[in-house]
């Protein structure tokens, strides 16, 4: 944070005219300039006494409506700030904002209606500073000022926009009968649970109270497993396939990390089990249809930028191939779409940013549904639709 001068405009011309009066003294002769001269010295001198020697000392709290703030979207900040002081002083306050979260963060202090607050919109995501809170009170004469900073800065987490998708034109996986993919898991509703009786070292909270009242013995909930569809989402983050590596913005990479989301929460929502991992094999996310997991996902989305190598996509997809298979990528040249096998997937999804001379083609050859990805990320996942999307055999 830049720190302002002590003296305002108006101090700095105050002391000037001062020694040039004190000057002119000398050299005319005048005895009222200098008077004037020191009076004004004086008065500039007593305006910075008055702003500096107050102490002052407040602590701030900061609220904000949403937990994860969205890019594009408008959440609201809550400040409580606690000045502690002789005199209340008038001036203005202005919390300090990051280049990647907008906003007008500044009023009159103290306000009207006892509480700061203001509006601030997500502009690139990540993890950034709020604050501190910076108090500016100027001198009655406006001579001098003085900027102090309260309080501690928090972060706010600013995730991906996510956007709504068209439907698959026909369901992949168990739930949908074309590809016999599916994952046993735990299920998490009422009708996959079974009581059975308790066995010692049982939990007391999986208790079946209805089953126990109405047998007449303690009884646990035990869940069965059910099947149902997998998907795998993978985001090729390595560092060859962007043009601008590393932490700096690239909108070619913030649209691809936008539809790694998009994606991952719009199969989710049509049934499947997702799994998110980068080209590297790191898992950035599971959902299995907790809004935790979701947030989860978003925020380790966030966080990620281009950087590392890419592994064999047969590797990261393993022995079992899921339903639908997105992946994400930058720059793509025929060789290396000759090199991206689908592994077994059912439904294929290739998306590229930037496709060479015969990349896109390369790519069909092996069974993978195409399309480039601009800064429209729902049209881009139409057109990577096709009509019946699994319906015919897929070439491995």
């Amino acid at each position: 944070m830049r720190r302002r001068r002590l003296l305002t405009p108006r101090g700095i011309a105050a002391v000037v005219a001062g020694v040039c009066c004190l000057i002119a003294a000398n050299l005319i002769g005048a005895s009222i300039l200098v008077y004037l001269g020191i009076l004004l010295l004086a008065l500039t001198a007593l305006s910075m006494l008055l702003v500096r020697l107050p102490r002052r000392s407040g602590s701030v709290a900061r609220q904000i409506s949403t937990d994860l703030l969205t890019v594009s979207e408008t959440s609201r900040v809550s400040v409580r700030f606690a000045l502690r002081v002789i005199r209340v002083p008038h001036g203005l306050w202005r919390d300090m904002l990051p280049d990647a979260v907008a906003g007008d963060a500044a009023g009159e202090y103290p306000p009207e209606s006892g509480q700061l607050g203001y509006l601030i919109t997500g502009v690139r995501r990540g993890v950034w500073p709020l604050g501190p809170l910076v108090l500016r009170t100027v001198d009655p004469f406006g001579l001098a000022q003085r900027e102090q900073a309260f309080g501690e800065t928090r972060t706010v987490t600013v995730v991906p926009e996510v956007f709504t998708l068209a439907p698959l034109t026909v369901k992949v996986g168990a739930a949908g009968g074309t590809a016999q993919t599916s994952s046993s898991r735990l299920g998490q509703g009422s009708d996959n649970l079974s009581p059975r009786r308790y066995i010692p070292g049982d939990s007391m909270r999986r208790i079946h109270w209805r089953a126990t009242a109405h047998r007449g013995q303690l009884m646990v909930r035990q869940e069965e497993e059910e099947s149902s569809p997998d998907a795998l989402v993978v985001l090729d983050r390595s560092a060859a396939r962007w043009t601008v590596p590393g932490d700096d913005a690239d909108p070619a990479f913030e649209a691809a990390v936008s539809l790694c989301a998009s994606v991952a929460v719009h199969l989710m929502q049509e049934g499947y089990g997702v799994d998110v991992v980068d080209s590297g094999g790191t898992l950035l996310g599971t959902l299995r249809g907790h809004e935790d997991d979701r947030d989860g996902m978003l925020v380790a989305l966030a966080l990620v930028s281009p950087r590392g190598e890419a592994r064999d996509l047969a590797t990261l997809v393993g022995g079992t191939p899921p339903g639908p298979l997105v992946y994400i990528t930058g720059s793509l040249d025929e060789e290396e779409a000759a090199r991206l096998r689908p592994a077994g997937a059912a439904a294929p999804l290739l998306f590229a940013t930037d496709l060479g001379p015969g990349a896109a083609e390369a790519a069909a050859q092996h069974g993978w549904h195409v399309a480039v990805l601009g800064e429209d990320v729902a049209e881009a996942w139409e057109d990577a639709l096709p009509d019946r999307i699994g319906a015919g055999d897929v070439e491995g």
